[in-house]
């Protein structure tokens, strides 16, 4: 389960959002800016990112407060499953990113696919809706849903990118080091338990 201080951060962040984009009084739009100050210090305090970088993230977010949407594909090949690895924390984890506007969440994962790691796929499946706090990902300012695509191979070959500076299949008992912060061994492992049993619904929360 998430943080108490997670969850207290991030509803202070959604009023404070949500305060800034429907009010009109000055008086008020000074308290909700304050209440997002307090938001930014308490993520931190908490953990290693600058208090100034937070608080830009929360104010370049406008608009009524929702979810963020990461999107990740599991592409699958004799029973083993492509990675590709983080220049960012040289990590590995399922090709994928934040979803884009204009493109449709299956539109999205393919794209991902190919831009990270050279292949060419073919969304099949929702595998998996997760709420992102309730899967043991290290704490992160913004609120995510993250939606887990069961993806073809289609063609393509193996090629980095400017976020990926490795690319690999890999068999469930052989998984490199991962980033967390996108993909959890825990999520590695239903995601082979969804490609042994295809009938499998698709899970959420």
């Amino acid at each position: 389960m998430q943080p108490k201080w997670l969850e207290w951060a991030q509803k202070l962040q959604a009023i404070a959002q949500n305060g800034l984009t429907f009010s009109e009084n000055p008086y008020d739009l000074e308290r909700f800016e304050a209440i997002q100050a307090i938001a930014a210090e308490i993520m931190a305090t908490h953990t290693n990112i600058e208090y100034s970088y937070i608080l830009d993230l929360f104010a370049r977010d406008v608009g009524y407060a929702t979810p963020k949407i990461d999107v990740r594909g599991a592409v699958f090949r004799d029973d083993t499953i492509l990675l590709v690895k983080e220049r960012a924390d040289g990590c590995w984890t399922l090709p994928g990113g934040w979803a884009d506007i204009g493109f449709s969440p299956s539109e999205v994962v393919v794209k991902e696919i190919y831009e990270e790691s050279g292949y060419h796929a073919r969304a099949v499946k929702l595998l998996a809706v997760y709420d992102r706090d309730r899967q043991g990902h290290p704490p992160f300012p913004h609120y995510i849903y993250k939606l887990f695509f069961l993806c073809e191979l289609v063609g393509g070959s193996p090629s980095p990118s400017i976020e990926t500076e490795a690319v690999g299949f890999f068999p469930e008992d052989g998984i490199p080091e991962l980033s967390i912060g996108r993909v959890t061994s825990a999520q590695i492992t239903r995601l082979f338990e969804h490609y042994h049993c295809p009938d499998l619904p698709t899970d959420f929360d």
